[in-house]
């Protein structure tokens, strides 16, 4: 299974690919869409959309991941952050791929075992997962940590329906 993990966010959107195969993990991709500063909000968005649209169609991820946000500076700030996640759940849902949202505290908790991580901590876990040379830069790391939580909670997910169909849909 190929996951684009998404950190969305209106000036720097992180994102970061990998492919489950068994119990591995692969690195395929990570980056950030960097958007201007000065620029309006509705070119930023349309950036945001149309590069992770360039990656879908490159990569031909089968699922998308992105993060929730939980909490930002002031409203203004929530509202483009919240923005910037609609642009990134509507790139997948028009690839026709399933979007998943994982809070903060899942990603860390799926990556890290904790769920108050450090973000260094978060980008080391990724950089040993992922068998990476280096580590990542934090947008493209926290992407790249979405993505891992969504293999695992996927797996889990799948697991747990199997065991359900076993037992004769009770469960």
């Amino acid at each position: 299974m190929r996951i684009l993990g998404i950190d969305p966010g209106s000036r720097t959107t992180g994102y970061g690919l990998i492919e489950q195969q068994g119990n591995r993990l692969l690195h395929l991709d990570n980056g950030a869409i960097i958007t201007r500063n000065g620029s309006p909000l509705a070119d930023r968005l349309l950036l945001i959309y149309t590069q992770l649209e360039e990656l879908i169609q490159k990569f031909q991820p089968d699922a998308v991941a992105v993060e929730q946000v939980f909490m930002a500076k002031n409203a203004a700030s929530a509202l483009k952050l919240g923005h910037a996640r609609g642009v990134a759940l509507l790139a997948g849902v028009r690839a026709g791929l399933p979007v998943a949202e994982y809070t903060a505290l899942q990603v860390k908790s799926a990556v890290v075992g904790y769920g108050q991580a450090a973000k260094s901590q978060v980008q080391h876990m990724t950089r040993t997962l992922l068998c990476l040379p280096e580590i990542a830069q934090e947008d493209a790391a926290d992407a790249l940590a979405v993505a891992i939580c969504h293999a695992h909670s996927h797996k889990l997910t799948n697991q747990i329906l199997r065991q359900s169909q076993l037992r004769g849909g009770r469960g």
